[in-house]
C-alpha cells in the first residue's frame, strides 16, 4: 500500500510540475513578488510633497522649511501664497501634507512664547499622512529644543527587534506565509476538480488505494511545494535583502509543514465540493482575502470585533506569521513557538479530517 502511495505522490507531481505553464504559475509569481513586494508593500512615506504657506517673515520659519526639504520623506516643497491655494494643493492631492506658519511665529519664539503651526493632512491618506505629520513633528521639536525651549517631558524610544524601523523586516516574515498560502491552495484545490472535470476521478476511486490514502496523496505534494516556497522566501530574505535570522530553523521549518497540512485540508475540502477547477480556483480566493485580512498582518487582531477575533483563532495564517517574524527577529526557539504550532496542527487535524468525510460522501 504504501508502493502505491508513493506513485500516487510521484503523479500529483508530475501533473504538478509537469506542464510548463503549471510550473511557470507555481515559480513565477513567488520570484516576482519576492522582487516587488517588500519595495511596494510599505508603510514608510518618502519623496512626498508638502505643501507650505508660510505668513512669517522671520528667520525661523525658513530655517524650519530649510530642515523640512532636506528630510527624505518630501522631495517637493510646494510654496503657495493664500488659503485657497493651500486646500487646492490638498483637495487635488498634489500634497500629502500641509503647513501654515503664522504671522508672528519668528517673533514668538524670539520673546520665548509658545508658537504654533498649522499641519493639514489629507485624510483620504490618513496613514501616510499620520507618518508624515510625525516626522514634522519631530523637526519642529528637534528645532524648539535647540532654540532653549524645554518640552513638558522627555520620551525615550528604543525600537526593539527592528531598531532601524526597516519596514522589509516586516513585510519579508509575512511574505513567506502569504506566497505559500496561494501555492498549497492552488495545487491541492485543483487536484480532485481535475480529477473530476478530466474524467479519471471514477478511475481513481476504483484503484486499490482507499480514500484516507488518496488524500494523503493528493496533500503531500501541496505541502512539499509549500515549504519549497517558503524556503526559497527565507533565503531571500536572509541574503537577498539582509533580514536578520535570529531563531531556530527546525522551528521555522516545522511551523512551515503544519501551516502546509492546515492549508491542504482547506484545499482539499474546497476541491471536494468543486464540481469543476474553475469552481475550485474562485474557492482559493474566496478563502485567501479574509484569511490575509483576519492574520494579523493588516490590523493587529486585538483591535477587530470580538467576533472577527474568534474567526482569526481558526485561522491558520495567524499563527504561522507571528512564528516566522519570532524565528527571524525575536530569537525564538521550540518553547517559544509551540504555544503557535499546536493550533496549526489542530487546525490541520479538522481540516483534512473534514475534506475526508467530504471525499467519502461523495464516492458513497
Amino acid at each position: 500500500m504504501l508502493n502505491r502511495l508513493l506513485r500516487l505522490i510521484l503523479k500529483e507531481f508530475q501533473v504538478a510540475l509537469g506542464d510548463k505553464r503549471a510550473r511557470l504559475m507555481l515559480i513565477m509569481p513567488v520570484v516576482l513578488q519576492t522582487l516587488v513586494f517588500p519595495f511596494a508593500a510599505t508603510l514608510e512615506v518618502k519623496n512626498a510633497t508638502l505643501a507650505i504657506y508660510n505668513q512669517d517673515a522671520g528667520q525661523a520659519s525658513v530655517e524650519l522649511i530649510q530642515r523640512l526639504s532636506r528630510t527624505a520623506a518630501f522631495s517637493t516643497l510646494l510654496m503657495v501664497r493664500d488659503d485657497h491655494a493651500l486646500q487646492q494643493a490638498i483637495d487635488g492631492q498634489e500634497a500629502l501634507l500641509a503647513l501654515r506658519f503664522p504671522a508672528d511665529f519668528s517673533c514668538r519664539l524670539s520673546s520665548g512664547a509658545q508658537a504654533s503651526v498649522q499641519v493639514l493632512l489629507d485624510g483620504r491618506r490618513s496613514n501616510s499622512g499620520q507618518i508624515a505629520a510625525g516626522y514634522v513633528s519631530s523637526v519642529l521639536q528637534a528645532y524648539a529644543v535647540e532654540r532653549g525651549a524645554r518640552p513638558a517631558s522627555t520620551l525615550s524610544v528604543r525600537n526593539l527587534h527592528n531598531p532601524n524601523l526597516d519596514f522589509k523586516w516586516h513585510v519579508l516574515p509575512s511574505l513567506v506565509a502569504i506566497i505559500t498560502t496561494i501555492g498549497c491552495l492552488m495545487v491541492t484545490a485543483l487536484s480532485v476538480a481535475r480529477e473530476r472535470e478530466e474524467g479519471t476521478f471514477d478511475q481513481l476511486l476504483v484503484s486499490p488505494l482507499t480514500p484516507a490514502y488518496i488524500m494523503a496523496g493528493k496533500a503531500v505534494p501541496g505541502v512539499v511545494i509549500a515549504v519549497a516556497q517558503g524556503c526559497f522566501i527565507a533565503l531571500a530574505a536572509v541574503w537577498g535583502y539582509g533580514v536578520p535570522f535570529t531563531g531556530s530553523v527546525p522551528l521555522l521549518l516545522t511551523g512551515m509543514v503544519f501551516y502546509g497540512l492546515a492549508l491542504a485540508g482547506v484545499g482539499l475540502f474546497i476541491s471536494s465540493i468543486s464540481e469543476n477547477q474553475q469552481q475550485a480556483f474562485l474557492g482559493v480566493f474566496t478563502f485567501m482575502a479574509p484569511a490575509v485580512m483576519l492574520s494579523g498582518y493588516v490590523a493587529p487582531i486585538e483591535n477587530m470585533p470580538r467576533f472577527f477575533q474568534w474567526v482569526a483563532f481558526c485561522n491558520p495564517l495567524a499563527y504561522f506569521i507571528p512564528i516566522l517574524k519570532g524565528a527571524f527577529l525575536k530569537h525564538y526557539g521550540f518553547a517559544d513557538g509551540w504555544a503557535l504550532l499546536w493550533p496549526m496542527l489542530a487546525i490541520a487535524l479538522v481540516t483534512l479530517t473534514a475534506a475526508l468525510r467530504l471525499f467519502r460522501r461523495h464516492i458513497a
